[in-house]
C-alpha cells in the first residue's frame, strides 16, 4: 500500500455513524488484528473495524483480556490500519491504561491515535469516566463507550455473565449509558444484556448503540471475526452466529497439502521455475563437482 493510501482519512467518520442511526441504517462492526484480515473485512462491507483487547484471548491464547498492553494494541492497530482505506478504525484502551487517572489516560489514548492510527478509542465503564471522556473529546479524541458485560471487570462480575437482568441493575446500566452520552461519547457498545434493556437504551440515546449478545434492537452489531468465520469449533456462545465453518475447512486444506507433499504431487511443474538456457553442457554430470573443485582451489590459493 502506498504512503498516499496509508494517510487517506476514514470516509466513515463519527458524523457518518450518527447519521446512520438517524436514518435507521444498521451499523456493522467487526474485529480484526492484522492487515490481511482488515482488508478482507473492509472488502466485505463493514462500517467499523475494532482492534479489540480481545486479541489477548483470540490471538494470544490467554484466558482473559487483562494482560494486553498499550504497546500490543498499537502494534496490532498499525497492522490493521495498513489494510484499510475507508473504514472507521477503533482501538480498545486495555486494562489499566486509563483507570489510574486522567493524565495517564490522555497520554495512552493519544498514543493509540497517533501511533496506533486509530480514528477513535473504546473504553469500558460508566459514569465514573465522564470527566475522562469529556477531556478526551475536548482534545479531539472520539470515544466509544462499552457497558454491560465488560471483560476487563470479569473478576468483579464473577466471570462472563449476562448483566442487567434485574430492575435495579437495568436502571443502573441505563443511567450509565446516559452519562456516557452526556460526557460526549459518540457511540456505545452494549454487551451481554437483555434485549429489552438494549432496546430501551437505544431509544433513549441519540448516539448509536452497537450490540454483542444484546439482541436485535441496537443500532448495530459487532462480532469477533474469528467467531463469525467459525474458526474455533470449541467456542460456541449463544450470541455468536458463524457464517462460515473455517474451523473445519482450513484443516482439510492443510491435510490435502500435506498429502500432496508426501506423495510428490506438489509442487508440480506449474509451481516450479526452470532455466531459459541450459545450465550445464549435455552429458556433463560433473558440473557441480567442478564448481566445488574451483572453490577448493580458491581456498588453497588464499592459504598460500
Amino acid at each position: 500500500m502506498s504512503k498516499q493510501n496509508e494517510s487517506t482519512p476514514s470516509s466513515i467518520t463519527v458524523p457518518v455513524l450518527r447519521a446512520m442511526k438517524d436514518r435507521g441504517e444498521r451499523i456493522t462492526m467487526i474485529t480484526a488484528y492484522d492487515a490481511m484480515t482488515a482488508k478482507l473485512v473492509e472488502r466485505g462491507g463493514a462500517d467499523i473495524v475494532l482492534v479489540g483487547d480481545s486479541l489477548g484471548m483470540v490471538v494470544q491464547g490467554k484466558s482473559s483480556t487483562l494482560e494486553v498492553t498499550v504497546d500490543e494494541m498499537i502494534y496490532h492497530g498499525q497492522m490493521v490500519a495498513r489494510g484499510l482505506k475507508h473504514v472507521h478504525l477503533v482501538l480498545d484502551m486495555p486494562f489499566m491504561s486509563y483507570q489510574v487517572g486522567v493524565s495517564q489516560a490522555v497520554h495512552n489514548a493519544g498514543r493509540l491515535i497517533k501511533e496506533g492510527r486509530a480514528h477513535a478509542v473504546k473504553l469500558e465503564g460508566g459514569a465514573e469516566y465522564q470527566e475522562l471522556i469529556a477531556r478526551l473529546v475536548r482534545i479531539g479524541i472520539p470515544v466509544m463507550g462499552h457497558l454491560g458485560l465488560t471483560p476487563q471487570s470479569i473478576h468483579t462480575m464473577g466471570g462472563f455473565k449476562v448483566q442487567g437482568t434485574s430492575t435495579d441493575s437495568a436502571n443502573d446500566i441505563l443511567h450509565h449509558a446516559q452519562a456516557l452520552e452526556s460526557a460526549g461519547a459518540y457511540a456505545l457498545v452494549l454487551e451481554g444484556i437483555p434485549q429489552e434493556l438494549s432496546q430501551m437504551i437505544t431509544q433513549a440515546l441519540s448516539i448509536p448503540t452497537i450490540g454483542i449478545g444484546a439482541g436485535r434492537e441496537c443500532d448495530g452489531q459487532v462480532l469477533v471475526v474469528q467467531d463469525l468465520l467459525g474458526m474455533d469449533m470449541d467456542f460456541k456462545p449463544k450470541f455468536v452466529k458463524a457464517y462460515e465453518s473455517l474451523g473445519e475447512r482450513i484443516p482439510r486444506a492443510i491435510q490435502k497439502y500435506r498429502d500432496e507433499v508426501r506423495a510428490g504431487i506438489f509442487p508440480g511443474d506449474e509451481h516450479s521455475y526452470f532455466a531459459k538456457t541450459p545450465l550445464f553442457r549435455p552429458g556433463d554430470s560433473a558440473g557441480s563437482e567442478r564448481a566445488s573443485a574451483a572453490l577448493e582451489g580458491e581456498r588453497e590459493l588464499h592459504k598460500a
